[in-house]
């Protein structure tokens, strides 16, 4: 299984979420939903644009789902690189229910960070 994916900083994204009033966590959240259904090998799920737009027509509900199938995804991708077994579904999910999506995101982004550099080593 080869997907593509790239190796950020986690914190460096964070801290651009804030400054940029959420507009990097926009790009950033487009970036995780395109990498990890790249990774995970379903390049036919929704786009991030789509991602975005649905979520914003829903009042955010749509990212609820979104963030549970994304932890799937991650999990199917933590067995493929065999980095052990893990929920992340609920575990973003619940998260998500308390408004700490970024959170979501950095665990996220440690995955593919993890898969890519394993992938350069």
């Amino acid at each position: 299984m080869q997907g593509t994916g790239t190796n950020r900083n986690i914190a460096v994204c964070i801290i651009l979420s804030i400054v940029t009033c959420g507009i990097y966590g926009l790009y950033w959240l487009y970036c995780l939903n395109e990498e990890i259904n790249s990774l995970s090998g379903e390049t036919n799920a929704t786009n991030g644009v789509m991602v975005i737009v649905f979520s914003i027509i829903t009042c955010n509900i749509y990212m609820w789902f979104w963030l549970y199938k994304m932890g799937e995804r991650v999990d199917r991708i933590k067995r493929n690189y065999g980095m052990g077994e893990s929920n992340s579904a609920l575990m973003y999910l619940i998260l998500a229910l308390f408004g700490l999506n970024i959170i979501d995101y950095a665990l996220m982004q440690d995955t593919i960070n993890s898969v890519v550099g394993d992938a350069q080593n």
